[in-house]
């Protein structure tokens, strides 16, 4: 009887004293992995800067960053990715109707930007030859929309993509108008 105690109290003592020393060390490493985790705005190094960096970078895209801080979704476009992002530039949010960045950046309303935002982006990279016209493009909303080519440039929902930034988690295009849901 004593023997099969103390082989029961050595078989718990062998199961959980290395789940104790993996447990410590998990904690160990996320707390390093915290303490060492790239700055996100940080520029200084030679790195090609993820899609947040670029927004951030941007003097075109100062209302866009606003939005994205607004609705706190920094750490989704410096996630590892892949995205690719449709970036409104300050002339797209002009466009829009008076007061409506000032409404949509209110706290009340984060919800309705952070999904907002969203409609601009699509998992995976798509740019190049992987953005074709007559494509459906899969939106991380859940929603499609058209890319389309009229006279040699490329449309998606209807927003002419101006210019395009690869980004080390994805890719950025720069778009002429902002995506507004309807639903």
């Amino acid at each position: 009887m004593k023997y099969r105690l103390l082989l029961a109290a050595l078989a718990t003592l062998v199961f959980f004293l290395p789940m104790s020393g993996c447990q410590q060390a998990a904690t160990d490493q996320s707390t390093t992995a915290a303490v060492n985790q790239p700055d996100p705005y940080d520029f200084s190094k030679n790195t090609k800067p993820n899609i947040l960096q670029i927004a951030a970078e941007s003097p075109d895209h100062t209302t866009l960053a606003a939005a994205i801080r607004a609705a706190e979704m920094e750490p989704t476009l410096v996630s590892a990715g892949p995205l690719t992002v449709f970036a409104p530039n300050d002339a797209a949010f002009a466009k829009l109707p008076a007061g409506t960045v000032e409404e949509l950046v209110k706290p009340e309303n984060q919800r309705k930007l952070q999904l907002i935002i969203t409609s601009h982006a699509s998992p995976g990279t798509f740019a190049g030859a992987g953005l074709k016209a007559g494509m459906k493009l899969y939106m991380a909303t859940g929603h499609y929309v058209d890319v389309e080519e009229r006279d040699g440039d490329m449309y998606v929902n209807g927003a002419k993509i101006l210019g395009t930034v690869a980004a080390s988690n994805g890719v950025v295009h720069v778009v002429d108008s902002v995506f507004l849901l309807v639903d």
